[in-house]
């Protein structure tokens, strides 16, 4: 009788992990080819792979059943923009709140891109994490695969994209934006601007529209000239370069509205360069009201995001998802913080 045949897997069963070492490539790749998603890896790169599948006799797990097993400590927080001080302090309370748990959050920045959200999705999906966060997430291919399997995601301060029901933690954004327009209303401010960041944001076209809508209902509509926006998904360059755009325009608003802090803050510079003081000149409403605030924009009234209770809730998302499948929708409620020469009101 011949000698048993060795896997190189100690006498376990092969993993993902003995295939991608085994073919040289990365536990993504392995994951791409076995899930038919290969369009990223050459012939001969799909056949080393295929190959060490047939020596190891690697047989793929449902990504699905290993993700809602609940046996890995893995999950993946998938943030849109982590330069974004809001963002940073919402991942910081997950990541807090996931340890207290027993759990390890992988940290990614997909840049607001679709591709890269893709990349990550993949990349995580092959790790078996125990479940996916996205902070911010955009509609894309993978993301639309990983809804249709009933992966466990949560979704958090943009709104899930059309499909099924999904976990969502997040503040009600058009109320907010209502709330913007009443405190310039209430203090006869009625002419104003807008400015705000790219609107594949659920979030921020909820804040915007909600706004807008709520001008137009007192009689005060805001013309189109009157809102502007910049390039990119950097904040403080579009508040700078969308004020550039006003100012260029001869506008002259009493307040302008900014969809987040960051851009505010750009917005801010400008107006300084310009020789327009801020609030005596122009009085600036952001969103967010991120933790620098209080240090470095004295001067901004802002929507307050409570960002210490995002952990929690996240949490108690993804143990809803693994118990049944139930998926929570949490809406923790927002303030607002306004500011001025004499401080907090």
């Amino acid at each position: 009788m011949g000698r048993p045949r060795r896997n190189g897997t100690g006498g376990n069963p092969p993993s993902i992990t003995n295939v991608a070492e085994r073919a040289g490539v990365s536990i993504a790749t392995v994951s791409r080819i076995v899930n038919g998603v290969a369009n990223k890896a050459g012939p001969d790169t799909v056949a080393r792979v295929q190959r060490a599948i047939a020596e190891l006799g690697y047989r793929p797990v449902s990504v699905g059943r290993a993700l809602r097993s609940g046996e890995s400590r893995l999950v993946a927080l998938l943030a849109a923009n982590l330069g974004n001080p809001a963002m940073a302090a919402i991942a910081a309370s997950a990541e807090t709140a996931l340890r207290e748990a027993g759990a390890v959050m992988v940290l990614c920045d997909t840049h607001d891109s679709p591709a890269l959200q893709d990349e990550y999705l993949l990349e995580m999906r092959a790790q078996f994490v125990r479940g996916i966060v996205l902070l911010g997430a955009v509609p894309s291919p993978q993301l639309a695969a990983c809804r249709a399997a009933g992966d466990p995601l949560v979704f958090v301060g943009r709104r899930p994209p059309d499909g099924p029901p999904a976990a969502f933690v997040g503040i009600d954004n058009a109320g907010a934006g209502r709330e913007v327009a009443d405190h310039f209303l209430a203090r006869g401010m009625r002419d104003l601007a807008l400015i705000h960041g790219p609107l594949q944001s659920s979030a921020t076209l909820d804040r915007i529209t909600a706004f807008r809508t709520r001008l137009a209902a007192a009689g005060a509509p805001l013309p189109a000239g009157r809102i502007a926006t910049g390039d990119g998904i950097d904040h403080l360059a579009i508040g700078h370069t969308a004020m550039d755009r006003l100012i260029a325009a001869g506008t002259r608003p009493a307040g302008v509205f900014c969809s987040s802090d960051l851009i505010a803050y750009g917005a801010h510079r400008r107006l300084r360069e310009a020789g327009i003081d801020v609030p005596a000149d122009v009085v600036l409403v952001g969103f967010d009201d991120n933790p620098l605030n209080d240090w470095v924009a004295p001067w901004l009234t802002s929507v307050q995001v409570p960002y210490r209770a995002f952990g929690a809730a996240i949490v108690e998302a993804l143990a809803a998802l693994s118990a049944g499948g139930t998926a929570l929708r949490t809406i923790l409620p927002h303030h607002f913080v306004v500011r001025g020469p004499a401080g907090v009101a």
